[in-house]
């Protein structure tokens, strides 16, 4: 008999409670602890007046063309000090259990065997501009264009659903600017050195209505994204950053590519989805599907 949706859901949700618990309650092995504060350490000496980093989720399976797991497991901005980071990184571990990455992954039937969590440590950045990117048009699949999203400082005011971000379209072919879109951003997530945390504030009036970037540096990114796309030879969701100076600040001059930095990078998935091959091959009428299994020999 089929158990009720509710009652598989809740099932779920105290499995997954135990193994998060599980997962952040054990410590972690002496040789991994040691490899993580020094590795950090090593980051942190490139920048010793601030050593803040983003501890990012990446998991074995999300970075694939048949399913998107972005936003399911945890991230954690401005982390400082390497016992913060080595708490954060087994946080990132657990997340691989949250209810609704579980859910997702028996939705589509995939196998818990093998799953594994990565976790990048970044430093962190002091972004003028932030957000993502995707080398072929989300909403039409038009591989010919870059789609860019973005608001001013960081891109968690975006992902966190905050702002109407900008939006610019890029030709591939051209380098023209086909498409523009100035958004209602109304929130402001900054980074400030040796401040704790994260900052959300209410956007500065002068800046709700300006796109958050110049025509330059829009073309700047759809060519680096287009270099990522060449590179894993698939469509990609990118996670991007424009250095430079404050918001409230005009833009910084001189070439906009060197400014750029990207984040993450993944197989985009809704297109690729969709194009993959039919499980039959269509026929003239829905009986001939029945009639060709008929005639198969036993």
């Amino acid at each position: 008999m089929t158990r009720p949706l509710a009652f598989r859901g809740g099932a779920i949700t105290r499995a997954a409670a135990a193994l998060r618990d599980r997962i952040t309650a054990a410590p972690l092995p002496p040789e991994v602890a040691a490899e993580i504060t020094s590795a950090y350490q090593q980051l942190g000496a490139q920048r010793p007046d601030d050593r803040a980093v983003a501890v990012r989720s990446s998991a074995t399976m999300e970075d694939s063309p048949e399913a998107s797991f972005a936003g399911l497991q945890d991230s954690y901005l401005a982390i400082r000090g390497a016992d913060a980071v080595l708490d954060r990184v087994r946080s990132c571990w657990a997340s691989l259990y949250n209810d609704e990455s579980v859910a997702y992954r028996r939705r589509l039937r995939l196998p818990e065997d093998g799953l594994a969590m990565g976790v990048v440590v970044q430093r962190m950045l002091r972004p003028r501009a932030a957000g993502v990117m995707f080398t072929r048009s989300p909403v039409t699949g038009d591989r010919s264009v870059v789609a860019i999203e973005g608001t001013w400082g960081l891109g968690s005011a975006l992902v966190a659903g905050e702002v109407t971000p900008d939006s610019f379209t890029v030709s591939k072919v051209t380098g023209e600017i086909t498409g523009r879109r100035t958004g209602a951003k109304l929130s402001l997530h900054s980074f400030r050195p040796n401040e704790p945390g994260i900052s959300a504030s209410v956007m500065p009036i002068a800046l709700r209505g300006l796109p958050c970037l110049t025509d330059d540096e829009a073309r700047a990114l759809a060519a680096i994204g287009q270099r990522v796309e060449e590179h894993y030879s698939v469509p990609q969701d990118i996670e991007w950053a424009l250095l430079g100076d404050d918001p409230a600040c005009p833009p910084m001059h001189g070439d906009a590519a060197d400014r750029i930095r990207v984040l993450q990078s993944r197989p985009e998935t809704v297109w690729a989805a969709r194009e993959q091959a039919p499980l039959a091959t269509p026929k003239p009428r829905a009986s001939d599907h029945v009639l060709a299994w008929l005639e198969k020999p036993l």
